[in-house]
């Protein structure tokens, strides 16, 4: 059945690969717009004696085409004496008959006004002062809206970024989203609205909305229909820790492999840094290829053309159980049973990327040939993953893939299966009754221990990657899509370990090892908010560049082999 199951999966690869196109045409980079966000930028203005129109239209020239606007609290329209506020008891000292525990504000009447109509509390009018039976001093208190129908007369694309509270009101005669933003991005850690009044914030906005890197935003889904678009930023202490180079690469890095479209920036204490921030943004993006412009809410339907898929997941999944000289339908059937329970409507995506890094290993070790199947069979496996995961949901990072550990670890245990052989009571026994050798069981220990490393080591903010590695990764990502160094230390082992007359334990210690790379193939193309062009130039890179590396260690072995024997 090999032979026709392997036909299957190729003819299942066309429309698979078909189904993708969809979502290629909606993964092209650009354009983006840089956002600067203005109450960082105040400050400088302030010292300059500028209004913050003006040196935004200075920043123009370097690329800024946005501005983004935070919702200010009561505090900060007090501290720049917008507002005067006190105390009940300081009022009743002064001869005026307001309540003890109440808090009083006055300033400017339109923001008086709004104020009055804000939040869910009584208030109370005391001459020119407006009272209430809470300190509201870190309540939400609406934006600038002078500037902000400036900065958009002037050309500027312009978003919002309302706070959630529960005590405020969401109506639609407040400028919680003023008609002038073109997007919003929540401030603060949940979406407007959340918990119990989404459909009444939703109502409020009628723009698109940001879903920020590494921020989770309870409530954000709600907003789907909207349109989201992808917003990077840098946490500002960190900024102020790296060059104006590198936070540059950081955010080039974002819109080229990871399809952001708003930039959000903060300016650096001097100038002078964020004239070179912004010179190395602008330089990296026209490298790139990617264009300055108004962003689009970028969508896509899935093709139903993805559901062939299935028909080479199932082949694959045959061949595995055909393939394990031990209980390979009994594992195949508990595979499946992990993938439905598990994973969900992801189970397809889960069974691709739990097979197909075994498939190659369980035909003949043909030197080469073994490595160029495994890579094959991979590849083969990393569409089907695509074809099935690709929803707008995984695309814009909504939805997280499950099973990201298991895709590491599964496959390397079931080629460690594979090396059983049939008669794999009298391996077992054999096993048991081999006598340690100090070499044999450091070699195990290496193993344990980069099996360990591979799965601690998940994610931009994985533990224990040294700071070497960071730089080589930086160095890297300026020469090319980056590759994932488990892959590249995978690739490098195929030729280590078939090319070179090792004992077969060895060999297979190698292989097992090899494997893990393989299996991060697949975890690579799991993260399905990365373009898929992006995820496929990172593999081949690693596949490359492993192999090479390889080649070279087996040119290394063997002088070392020849020159220790004599």
């Amino acid at each position: 059945m090999k032979p026709l199951l392997n036909a299957l999966l190729l003819l299942a690869l066309i429309p698979s690969l078909l189904a993708l196109k969809p979502r290629l045409q909606a993964e092209r980079p650009g354009p983006v717009v840089l956002v600067m966000d203005a109450e960082a930028v105040r400050e400088e203005a302030q010292s300059q004696g500028k209004s913050l129109l003006e040196v935004l239209e200075a920043y123009r020239a370097l690329g800024v085409g946005g501005v983004a606007f935070p919702e200010r609290f009561v505090k900060d329209w007090v501290s720049q004496g917008a507002l005067v506020y006190r105390s009940g008891r300081e009022l009743l000292e002064a001869g005026l008959p307001a309540k003890p525990g109440w808090f009083y504000l006055k300033g400017e009447p339109w923001l008086v006004d709004y104020l009055a109509q804000a939040y869910h509390l009584p208030t109370e009018r005391l001459g020119p002062w407006l009272g209430f039976p809470l300190d509201v001093q870190a309540f939400p208190a609406f934006y600038p809206l002078e500037e902000i129908r400036a900065a958009k007369e002037a050309g500027f694309w312009v978003a919002v970024r309302p706070i959630n509270q529960r005590h405020r009101r969401l109506d639609p005669s407040l400028p919680i989203v003023p008609q002038e933003a073109e997007a919003v991005a929540f401030a603060g850690l949940e979406a407007l609205g959340h918990p119990y009044r989404l459909e009444e914030a939703k109502a409020l906005v009628p723009v698109p909305v940001a879903l920020i890197e590494g921020t989770p935003q309870p409530g954000l889904t709600a907003y789907r229909e909207k349109g989201l678009l992808r917003l990077f930023s840098l946490r500002y202490e960190w900024q102020l820790t790296l060059s104006p180079e590198e936070a540059a690469d950081k955010y080039v890095l974002a819109a080229r492999e990871r399809g952001h479209q708003l930039l959000y920036l903060r300016p650096y204490p001097y100038r002078q840094d964020t004239e070179r921030f912004l010179k190395g943004i602008l330089a990296g993006l026209e490298a790139s290829h990617i264009p300055l412009g108004q962003p689009k809410v970028r969508g896509f339907a899935p093709s139903p053309l993805r559901h062939a898929a299935w028909v080479g997941v199932a082949s694959g999944l045959l061949l595995l159980a055909l393939g394990l000289p031990v209980y390979g339908p009994l594992v195949a059937f508990f595979l499946l049973l992990l993938a439905l329970g598990y994973a969900g409507s992801q189970a397809g995506a889960l069974l691709a990327a739990l097979v197909f890094p075994v498939l190659g290993f369980l035909g003949p070790r043909n030197g080469l040939w073994m490595w160029g199947r495994t890579l094959g069979y991979a590849l083969a496996g990393a569409v089907f993953l695509s074809a099935l995961g690709s929803t707008p949901e995984t695309v814009l990072g909504l939805e997280a893939f499950r099973g990201v550990s298991l895709t590491l670890l599964i496959p390397p245990l079931l080629v460690a299966l594979s090396f059983l052989g049939r008669d794999f009571r009298d391996t077992l026994t054999r096993l048991f009754h081999h006598p340690l050798r100090l070499g044999e069981v450091a070699l195990a220990a290496l193993a344990l221990l980069l099996l360990v490393l591979a799965l601690l080591r998940r994610g931009n903010e994985a533990p224990l990657v040294p700071e070497l590695e960071l730089k080589l990764r930086s160095l890297l990502q300026d020469l090319m899509v980056r590759p994932r160094f488990k892959e590249v230390f995978g690739h490098a082992l195929f030729p280590l370990a078939l090319l070179l007359p090792w004992p077969r334990w060895v060999q297979n210690s190698l292989l097992f090892l090899a494997a893990l790379g393989v299996a991060s193939i697949l975890n690579t193309f799991s993260h399905f908010h990365t373009p898929l062009i992006i995820s496929f130039f990172r593999v081949v890179n690693g596949a490359l560049l492993g192999l090479l590396l390889g080649l070279l260690g087996v040119m290394l072995v063997r002088r070392l082999r020849a020159w220790w024997l004599g």
